[in-house]
């Protein structure tokens, strides 16, 4: 039975692991957080916490470490809900503030910012591509084999890349393939890019030299541009939590990173612990890494995440406080206008 005195002691126990990344015991738990309980009661809680599935013992030491569902039970009843302080709050509102950023960098930024304070690795899930629709698209020529192209949706969403043409593409064909492209791609779905390229392959062969490099650079962008809309921040900052020293953990890791589909199809993964907090912050820890994500709405249905990702021993109460806050500073920005095209 969880008794007010046994959920007193697993909070500390909880915040002193996320401290310090050591076992607890109970000797160094009395003592530190001055706990009116003799040691052997303590002990003997930790005992029947273990039983109960919310600690578990490590093979080095007698002390106990927080399990998945200790840390579920954590998130869902323990938090404060106050744990980002003023100056955490002024520095992420001044970075937005500052700039005159629009959605895709204010996005962007929101990793480097969310990573630097939590010293994770931060990310972003763009809005759902099939329900975005093109815009328009820019192309700038570098020279004659390099060029940089932005596209821009209904929504805000930007995405830029680079182009590099296997031979050189005049400037001439650059502007006009890019008139085409904008004149009948214009409210076209993301998902319906590429099908619709083929149907405008011979309007460019008629008028655009180079056409077939054009053609495949573009329906190249576009299928990277509908498919891939995850962007991860700090990747390298896993390197020095104490959890993934063990390599096997760390590859395994940098694998689900590099696999798109893992973060967007997370809520149907079966195997993963999920829970929600009342400030709307989702939380799952999957294969001993933990996932604190917000989402932010762009427009109408459109939403987006954004996310930190790190060891389970992380401290909950300080990011679920700072990326619910994060995510309220870009639905700020979309809500003034935010990502328009002048900008």
């Amino acid at each position: 039975m969880l008794t007010p005195r046994r959920i007193e002691i697993f909070k500390a126990i909880v915040d002193e692991y996320i401290r310090t990344a050591e076992p607890v015991g109970s000797k160094a738990l009395q003592q530190k957080y001055r706990l009116p309980y003799s040691s052997a009661t303590i002990r003997n809680d930790m005992q029947v916490l273990e039983e109960m599935g919310y600690l578990e013992k490590t093979h080095t030491s007698s002390g106990r470490v927080p399990s998945t569902l200790g840390y579920k039970f954590y998130c869902e009843n323990l938090l404060s809900g106050s744990g980002m302080d003023k100056r955490m709050e002024v520095a992420i509102r001044n970075a937005f503030e500052a700039a005159n950023l629009n959605i895709e960098e204010a996005i962007r930024q929101s990793c480097q910012i969310l990573s630097e304070m939590t010293n994770m690795t931060s990310g972003a899930i763009g809005p759902d591509s099939s329900k975005q629709r093109l815009r328009h698209i820019k192309l700038f020529p570098l020279d004659d084999r390099n060029a940089v192209c932005v596209f821009i949706t209904n929504s805000g969403h930007t995405e830029t890349r680079t182009f590099h043409f296997e031979q050189s593409v005049s400037v001439h064909d650059i502007e006009t393939c890019t008139e085409i492209l904008n004149d009948r791609l214009k409210n076209v779905p993301l998902a319906e890019l590429v099908d619709r390229m083929e149907d405008i392959k011979p309007a460019l062969a008629s008028v655009v030299e180079r056409h077939e490099i054009l053609f495949t650079a573009f329906v190249q962008a576009f299928v990277k541009f509908a498919s891939e809309n995850v962007y991860f921040s700090g990747k390298d900052r896993l390197l020095y939590q104490p959890e993934f020293e063990d390599i096997g953990k760390l590859k395994q890791l940098m694998s689900m990173l590099d696999d798109s589909t893992v973060w967007r199809d997370l809520g149907n993964d079966s195997t993963a612990v999920a829970v929600r907090t009342t400030q709307g912050t989702e939380l799952t820890w999957l294969n001993d890494v933990a996932i604190v994500r917000s989402t932010f709405r762009v427009s109408g249905e459109e939403n987006g995440q954004l996310m930190v990702v790190g060891p389970s021993r992380m401290n909950y109460d300080q990011i679920v406080s700072m990326i619910g806050y994060t995510a309220k500073m870009i639905e700020k920005m979309y809500s003034s206008g935010g990502g328009e095209e002048d900008k």
